[in-house]
C-alpha cells in the first residue's frame, strides 16, 4: 500500500505519542502521523494535514468527540476511528458516523495488540476510499464557511440552517413526549436543518432533558437561550417556564426565550413556537405534534400547514395520551399521521429536500 496520514486526536499527550510510534512501525513505510489535543486544534490540523484516517477520543476539554464527529462529518467525509477508554460510548460514536471503535487497554500486550489491530482497520477504510476515489480529495459539503466556528455569528449570511430549501424542523409534545422525542431524535441522522422543540416540562428539567438528547442523539442538543442563533445539525429544547419563539435577523433565524404569559395553560406553549414558525420561516419548515394531553399544538400547527410547511402527526397506536395529535388531526393541521418511529425516516425526507 501507499503511505497512510493519520490525524490522532486526544488530551493525552502520552497516547498520542505511544500511537504515533505504535502505528509508524506498523503502517506502510512513508507514512505520516499528526496529532492534535482537542476538537478545535483538530479541525486546523484537518484542513492542513487532509489525514486519511483521523484516530478521535471521546472525553476531551472544550468539545467532546461525539459532538466534534457529528459537527465534522455534516460537513466533511472524514473517515474516523473512535478510541477511548469508556466502552459505554461505542453505540453514540458508531451511531455518529464513526468507521470503527476500540477500547484503549495498557495491560500487558494488549497495548501492541492495539496498534495492530488499529493498523489493519486504517488499511481496511484506505482501500475502500481507494475504491471509491475519496481518499486525498475530502471535499466539504458547505465550501461557504469552514467547520466547527467558534461563534454563530462568523457565519455568512444566507448559509445558516439552510439544508436544501428546508430552513427548521419544529416539533412539539407534551405528556409521554420526552420518550416519544427521545426515540425520534436518537433515530434522525445527519445533515439536516435546526430543530426546535418544545416539551410540556418544568423548569431545570428541560436542561436535563436537553443533555439526555445531547447524549442519546447524533446532534447537539442543548436548552435553548435568548438569541440562539440557529445552526444546521443542532437542537434546542424550550426553557421550562419560558415561551420559545423564532424570529429573523436579516438572512438568518434567531430564537427569543422569555417569561411571557401562558398559552394554553403551558409555558412553553407549543402553539407560541409553531405560530413563530409560520410566520417566519412559512414553507420552509416541517412540524410534528406528538403524545399529550389537550390541544396545545394544534392551532400553531394549522397555521404552520396554513403557510406551506409541511407537517406530521404521531398516530394513535403509539400514543400515550392521544390529545394534542387528534386536536391537530381534526383541525386539519396534520398531513399524515404515523406510527412514531416512522416519523424519523419523515423528518429526514422532508428536512432534506
Amino acid at each position: 500500500m501507499q503511505p497512510i496520514r493519520v490525524l490522532v486526536v486526544d488530551d493525552s499527550m502520552f497516547f498520542r505519542e505511544f500511537l504515533r510510534r505504535g502505528l509508524l512501525a506498523v503502517l506502510p513505510p512513508g507514512s505520516e502521523i499528526a496529532a492534535a489535543g482537542e476538537p478545535f486544534e483538530a479541525r486546523d490540523r484537518i484542513l492542513d494535514f487532509h489525514p486519511d484516517v483521523m484516530i478521535l477520543d471521546v472525553e476531551m476539554p472544550k468539545m467532546d468527540g461525539i459532538e466534534f464527529l457529528t459537527k465534522l462529518l455534516a460537513q466533511y467525509d472524514q473517515p474516523t476511528i473512535v478510541v477511548t477508554s469508556e466502552p459505554r460510548y461505542q453505540e453514540l460514536a458508531m451511531r455518529a458516523g464513526a468507521k470503527g471503535f476500540f477500547v484503549k487497554s495498557f495491560a500487558e500486550g494488549d497495548a501492541q495488540a492495539l496498534c495492530v489491530t488499529l493498523a489493519r482497520k486504517i488499511e481496511r477504510i484506505v482501500r475502500d476510499a481507494h475504491t471509491n476515489h475519496t481518499i486525498g480529495s475530502i471535499e466539504p459539503h458547505h465550501r461557504a464557511r469552514e467547520p466547527f466556528a467558534p461563534a454563530p455569528a462568523e457565519m455568512p449570511a444566507g448559509d445558516q440552517g439552510q439544508i436544501g430549501s428546508c430552513r427548521l424542523i419544529a416539533l412539539g409534545a407534551s405528556t409521554g413526549g420526552t420518550e416519544a422525542l427521545a426515540t425520534v431524535i436518537g433515530m434522525l441522522r445527519p445533515t439536516l436543518p435546526p430543530i426546535a422543540v418544545v416539551q410540556h416540562i418544568p423548569p431545570d428539567f428541560s436542561r436535563l432533558f436537553a443533555e439526555r438528547l445531547n447524549h442519546e442523539s447524533a446532534f447537539s442538543c442543548k436548552e435553548a437561550a435568548d438569541g440562539d442563533l440557529l445552526q444546521p445539525n443542532h437542537i434546542y429544547v424550550a426553557p421550562g417556564d419560558q415561551q420559545m419563539r423564532v424570529v429573523s435577523l436579516g438572512h438568518l433565524l434567531r430564537l427569543t426565550c422569555r417569561a411571557e404569559p401562558r398559552v394554553n395553560g403551558h409555558r412553553p406553549s407549543v402553539d407560541v413556537l409553531f405560530d413563530s414558525v409560520a410566520k417566519v420561516v412559512g414553507a420552509h419548515a416541517v412540524g410534528a405534534i406528538f403524545t399529550g394531553m389537550g390541544a396545545d399544538g394544534a392551532k400553531g400547527l394549522l397555521a404552520m400547514r396554513q403557510a406551506g410547511s409541511s407537517t406530521l402527526g404521531q398516530d394513535e397506536a403509539t400514543c400515550v395520551v392521544y390529545g394534542m395529535p387528534r386536536a391537530a388531526w381534526e383541525l386539519g393541521a396534520v398531513e399524515r399521521q404515523l406510527p412514531l418511529k416512522s416519523i424519523p425516516a419523515a423528518l429526514m425526507a422532508l428536512g432534506r429536500k
